[in-house]
């Protein structure tokens, strides 16, 4: 192995490699973009507990969590509690440029950030809602149905911004005020997509089962908690190294997730820090869109009981 160059003290390896198939770019480009974009990247990861999408020659991409223990000693950490795999896990905070071109020479492509910062666990800064297709190359459906967010969230009195998810989707973000409860936030996430399937029930549906889902556009509620949404800017391990971009609402209609990659979306951003600038201020949730949502059963359990369910009646 080979040190190409350094930068902030991290050296640089094998830049001139393909980054992986189908993506038409080399490691080279993803460190250049990620240290192009530094100062837009790096705001919307610091003090967030960090997953990364890595990807190694003759490998399948793999998501790491715990911090391997070659990193360096300087890579500020937090360790918490994982729900799902019932262990400790050592999260990177990647608070400054170098973590970030540590990471970029360690081929991490996807940037996976909490919706809480590490010092306030209990606390969710965004509400969010992930929009995805019933087949890969519908986006106009997406835009569709991303209409009816908006509409429900006007309706309760919310805004929120929008960006592409860098994959065949959207993501949708309320940035919230302090203090918002994460079951709260959970509950309001739901209630804004049961209002967001009430409004064309024929476009969109919130059934966690695919098979349910009839050609629908998912409204998927289950981005809250604990939960990671890729990062505004991050990378994306699909064709052409896509990069989920934020999209004015008003632009949506005149844009696909393939516009935004690592090779053209320095130059879309500009000087500027669109996610920063099309984000409203933050917002407290209604009282009644948070009670409603307490009515509605979370998506994850009560489609594990329902998979257990049809289990049942086939074995029957």
């Amino acid at each position: 192995m080979t040190t190409d160059e350094v930068r902030d003290e991290v050296s640089l390896t094998n830049l001139d490699q393909p980054l992986f198939d189908d993506a038409g770019v080399t490691k080279r480009d993803l460190v250049d973009y990620l240290d192009a974009m530094r100062d837009r990247v790096v705001p919307a990861l610091r003090g967030r507990p960090l997953s990364v999408v890595r990807v190694r020659a003759g490998q399948a991409p793999f998501m790491q969590k715990n911090v391997p223990s070659y990193a360096p000693s300087w890579i500020r950490r937090v360790t918490l509690w994982a729900e799902t795999s019932r262990r400790e896990v050592s999260y990177a905070l990647c608070d400054d440029r170098r973590t970030l071109l540590w990471f970029a020479n360690q081929r991490a492509v996807e940037y996976h950030p909490t919706l809480v910062r590490a010092d306030d666990w209990e606390h969710p800064t965004h509400l969010v809602l992930d929009l995805d297709p019933p087949v890969a190359d519908d986006f106009p459906m997406v835009v569709r149905a991303a209409g009816l967010i908006r509409q429900a969230l006007d309706d309760a009195g919310l805004s929120g911004a929008v960006k592409t998810s860098g994959a065949k989707g959207l993501h949708v973000f309320v940035p919230l005020e302090k203090g918002m409860a994460m079951a709260d936030v959970a509950a309001a996430t739901r209630a804004l997509a049961a209002r967001a399937e009430r409004l064309d029930p024929a476009l969109a549906t919130t059934a966690f089962i695919r098979e349910d889902r009839e050609g629908k556009v998912f409204l998927d509620s289950t981005r809250a908690g604990g939960a990671t949404v890729v990062a505004a800017y991050s990378p994306r391990v699909r064709p052409g190294a896509t990069v989920s971009f934020p999209v004015a609402w008003a632009d949506l209609d005149r844009v696909t997730p393939a516009d935004f990659t690592v090779r053209t979306a320095a130059e879309l951003a500009g000087d500027g820090d669109p996610w920063a600038e099309l984000m409203p201020e933050p917002q407290r949730l209604p009282a009644d869109l948070v009670e409603e949502g307490h009515t509605i059963p979370v998506a994850r359990v009560q489609a594990m009981h329902e998979g257990k369910r049809r289990a049942r009646a086939r074995r029957g």
